[in-house]
């Protein structure tokens, strides 16, 4: 005869209010400045990364002179494109301040400046996941 056993699960636990408001709140600083809340967690090197990466990529949509999708668009895409590019944060807000000239989609290199500035966003975007999960302590 055999007598099976059964290990009980490991509980899953929630994280204390307290670490959920710091996650919150690092998640709000990366959206403000990407690569900020890494770096108010002392991840140097990530948050100078994100940084970089985000800064360089959103930079260079402006100089392309890309568009910054409206929150009003005519489908679904348009306002999809609107959530990437808010995702970029503080580069979002400058873009809509010098946006003043309007984009330049009539060559390919306004078309590319579109996709970069929403690339900007998504990175950002996976930044905020990154840093969430390590405020909560899912990920180290």
């Amino acid at each position: 005869m055999t007598e099976e056993t059964t290990v009980p699960a490991p509980a899953v636990q929630e994280a204390p209010p307290q670490n959920m408001k710091k996650a919150v709140a690092v998640v709000l600083a990366t959206w403000l400045l990407p690569g900020m809340g890494h770096i108010v967690l002392r991840r140097w090197g990530r948050g100078l990364i994100f940084l970089g990466v985000v800064g360089t990529l959103a930079i260079t949509g402006f100089l392309l002179r890309g568009n910054i999708f409206s929150a009003h668009g005519d489908d679904i895409f348009e306002f999809l494109g609107y959530l990437a590019d808010l995702g970029s944060g503080i580069f979002f807000l400058f873009a809509k301040s010098i946006e003043k000239a309007g984009p330049d989609v009539s060559r390919a290199a306004g078309d590319y400046g579109t996709r970069f500035i929403a690339t900007a966003g998504v990175v950002n975007l996976l930044c905020m996941l990154d840093v969430f999960e390590i405020a909560r302590g899912r990920k180290s």
